[in-house]
């Protein structure tokens, strides 16, 4: 056993489980789980080098994400997503975070900038180390924050379930050393107008932003390439 599925296996059950989730979403982003195939539980214990226990626990939780359908004593599969559903669902997040986005520019409090700017230092220190597990936390803690410094309950509700869905393939992009820099200068820019409170160019720069992630993630997993970019 190597190293890396030695530490996965010394975490507790449901921190387990959520790594195995987690490692079985990035295999389907990057194209090595297509559509329509089965998930069998006893493979994926074996390849993952844990019991049947967590992977149970993670299709469910993969299920919920709509990234697997769980058939009642048939087991699971890969959903059936097309390039264009995962083009307009990045549209969407976009849309909805920019948003937040904007708003956030305007309601922030003092102590949320500050937390903002923590967490932008943060992702600089991930994206100086390689660190891609570090800059994707970093990067969720950023996005996250801008979302709630909206103060809309439905635009967060919203936005955060969306942002459920498309986090594995939002993930991918970051195997890509070069993409953390592109990033963090991205949300360098978004930062900036935050705090400047400029809600015009926050909200431009964020939905820009998240179409560059969509074509990050077709760089890194070809099979999800966009058949047809959106117009802007």
């Amino acid at each position: 056993m190597n190293t890396a599925n030695m530490h996965v296996m010394d975490k507790p059950r449901g921190s387990l489980a959520d790594s195995v989730c987690r490692r079985i979403a990035d295999e389907i982003a990057l194209g090595n789980f297509v559509p329509g195939s089965k998930l069998d539980e006893v493979m994926l214990a074996e390849r993952f080098q844990v019991s049947r226990t967590p992977v149970r626990e993670a299709l469910k939780q993969l299920a919920i994400m709509g990234l697997v359908d769980c058939r009642p004593n048939r087991g699971s599969v890969v959903s059936a997503m097309s390039t264009e559903q995962l083009d307009q669902m990045f549209e969407a997040i976009g849309e909805l975070e920019a948003a937040c986005a904007r708003h956030a520019a305007l309601r922030m409090t003092p102590d949320d900038r500050d937390v903002l700017r923590e967490l932008h230092a943060e992702g600089r220190a991930a994206m100086q180390a390689s660190d891609f597990e570090r800059y994707d936390a970093a990067n969720l803690a950023l996005h996250s924050a801008i979302i709630r410094g909206s103060y809309n309950a439905v635009l967060i509700d919203l936005a955060t379930s969306l942002r459920h869905r498309v986090s594995p393939f939002r993930r991918t992009q970051f195997h890509n050393i070069e993409r953390m820099g592109e990033s963090f200068e991205e949300h360098a820019v978004i930062v900036e107008a935050i705090l400047a409170h400029d809600a015009a160019a926050t909200y431009r720069q964020m939905r820009t932003h998240l179409q560059s992630a969509r074509t990050a993630t077709s760089r890194v997993a070809p099979a999800w390439a966009s058949a047809q970019p959106l117009a802007k």
